[in-house]
């Protein structure tokens, strides 16, 4: 919970601005949050805090009992994402997980939930301390197991035990830069990266264990184990890798990222290059940005017609902003560029921040954000609106000031592009709403929002017909009427596709303007399901909806659209 909060409770009189400042003081000298220090210092009671935080956010207010909590919900959320936003799983019905959560604000939290378990995630707000009892209670051994322990120790004999020290490895950095150069370390290196840009990988996973070293490939969004260097390789190994991507390979204890570029068979293709000390040595993630791949023609992302000429009046509006919203890996940075290939002419300033910049794009003005030295999303869109802009692409909207500085972008004659983490296209007007901006601010400067996933294909080799019960295809959205008219397809597996029968990917789409309808609803305070229900009578077609009209294509199968879209 942050100072905004803070001055929230002052202006509802529930401190004084004095108390505050204390508060704030602590902070800077012992750490903490702001909110826990006003409780330490006696100006807050916990009670009061949370009935003022289910009445701000509208969410329930909850007594946490240890006793009383159902340990299978525990299971959903592991114990460092419970103790890092301090929440704790109380109940779950249905598709739907309720979560106690200090700070029901805290959306980031709530979508690390969402995406982790696949369920719908209802807040709730509990005391900070009883959060605390039930993650000790339900996490950690109780005292009393502790105590058992210690207490059988006394027949315990150490005659046998012998310690063995855990030092850093002692390894000569000249032998190592000779090592490098080894034909068979080269030649492994070649390997791993050639054969990962053959099969069509996004990312190279290279992981240290105690006993053995692994190697994965990311392929159509899932990961595949591809090999087992010898573990006698494993310095020499990330030590190559780092030469490579200009890193320095005396540092083993501190992560460092870099990158590689890369020429095979006349394709150029770029590398960046993540390394992280882990318990048995550095892993090494590389995602691999082939330019060829990239696909900037907007009819050939997968757009249905209706959606793509909504997709295509929005980018061509003079002004107002442009969202685009789904996880990690959902294909965001591509109908992004795709969108800014499109608008690209020698009449416009194209200005974008990013992080980090994937890929160039000439005749666009590209910086990097490095939020280590100050240049945040916020001051690089501050930066940008003094340099004559035409249209503005912010990678990702974060915080209520980004958010602020975009949308009067927006609203002053400039195309806004940017990105934001939320399930699917009306909740994002509810984020923008609970990061601070004003309804009548969110209606004028949204144009369009645009949700999407990323579904694997169908491979063409091995693609057979699939049997689907019909009560089974009418649960999860056709209709009785439909279900005779089309054939569902799967792939048996074949070596054309490393036997996972599915080849490539495509695109769901879930497009929402913001009609006049949908903007009079942001005014009224309508709820993102109402607004849905609204956008679908209007034309809109869910992600769910797109993954039912791909299967009717035959391109990707029942259990695929399951996989990555909710239901309706």
């Amino acid at each position: 919970m942050s100072a905004k909060l803070g001055q929230l409770l002052v202006s509802k009189n529930i401190i004084t601005e004095e108390q505050l400042e204390q508060a704030v003081d602590l902070q800077k000298k012992e750490g903490g949050r702001i909110v826990s220090n006003l409780i330490k210092l006696g100006f807050l009671k916990e009670d009061v805090l949370v009935d003022f935080l289910s009445k701000q956010y509208h969410v329930p207010a909850v007594t946490l009992s240890p006793q009383e909590i159902d340990p299978s919900v525990v299971k959903f959320i592991p114990y460092d994402v419970a103790h890092k936003y301090q929440i704790f799983p109380i109940s779950k019905n249905g598709a739907t997980l309720t979560i106690a959560m200090t700070d029901p604000s805290n959306f980031f939290a709530i979508d690390d939930v969402k995406f982790m378990t696949g369920y719908e995630v209802q807040a709730a707000v509990a005391r900070e301390s009883a959060i605390k009892e039930a993650i000790a209670a339900h996490y950690e051994q109780s005292v009393g197991e502790l105590q058992n322990v210690v207490d059988s120790l006394t027949d315990f004999n150490d005659e046998n035990l012998d310690l063995i020290k855990e030092t850093d490895e002692d390894i000569d950095i000249g032998e190592l830069k000779s090592a490098t150069e080894d034909a068979p370390v080269v030649k492994l290196v070649n390997l791993i990266l050639s054969e990962a840009i053959t099969r069509g990988a996004s990312d190279i996973h290279i992981e240290p264990y105690e006993k053995s070293l692994r190697a994965r490939y990311r392929i159509d969004g899932v990961l595949y184990d591809i090999m087992q260097p010898p573990l006698k390789l494993k310095a020499a190994l990330t030590s190559r890798i780092k030469i490579m991507s200009e890193l320095d390979i005396a540092e083993r204890r501190l992560p460092q990222d870099g990158r590689i570029k890369l020429k095979i068979k006349d394709k150029a293709v770029d590398l960046r290059v993540s390394t992280l000390p882990t318990l048995f040595g550095e892993k090494i993630v590389m995602r691999i940005l082939d330019k060829s791949n990239l696909n900037l023609d907007l009819t050939k992302l997968g757009f249905e017609e209706n959606a793509l000429e909504d997709f295509n009046e929005a980018i061509h509006s003079p002004f107002g902003m442009v969202l685009v919203t789904g996880p990690t890996g959902s294909g965001k940075t591509t109908t992004l560029y795709s969108a800014l290939s499109t608008v690209n002419s020698v009449d416009v300033n194209i200005m974008t921040a990013e992080d980090p910049v994937e890929y160039n794009l000439h005749g666009i003005n590209q910086v990097h954000v490095k939020e280590d030295i100050g240049l945040t999303f916020a001051s690089a869109l501050r930066s940008f609106l003094r340099q004559d802009p035409d249209i503005v692409m912010v990678g990702e909207i974060r915080d209520f000031e980004t958010a602020e500085i975009a949308v009067k972008a927006a609203l002053t004659g400039h195309l806004v592009l940017s990105t934001l983490h939320t399930n699917d296209a009306p909740s994002t007007i509810s984020r923008l709403l609970n990061m601070g901006i004003e309804p009548f601010l969110v209606s004028a400067s949204v144009i369009l929002i645009l949700a999407q996933r990323l579904a694997r294909r169908i491979c063409e080799h091995c693609r057979e017909e699939e049997r689907i019960p019909e009560n089974t295809l009418m649960n999860i959205g056709f209709s009785q009427d439909e279900i005779n008219t089309f054939k569902c397809y799967r792939g048996k597996g074949c070596s054309a596709c490393s036997d996972t029968g599915y080849k490539g990917r495509l695109a769901l789409y879930e497009v929402m303007p913001v009609k006049e309808e949908i903007k009079e609803m942001i005014l009224k305070g309508a709820s993102a399901a109402e607004i849905k229900r609204e956008a679908v009578r209007l034309g809109m077609k869910t992600l769910r909806m797109s993954g039912l009209t791909k299967v009717k294509e035959g391109l990707t199968s029942v259990e695929e659209i399951l996989r990555v879209t909710f239901a309706d």
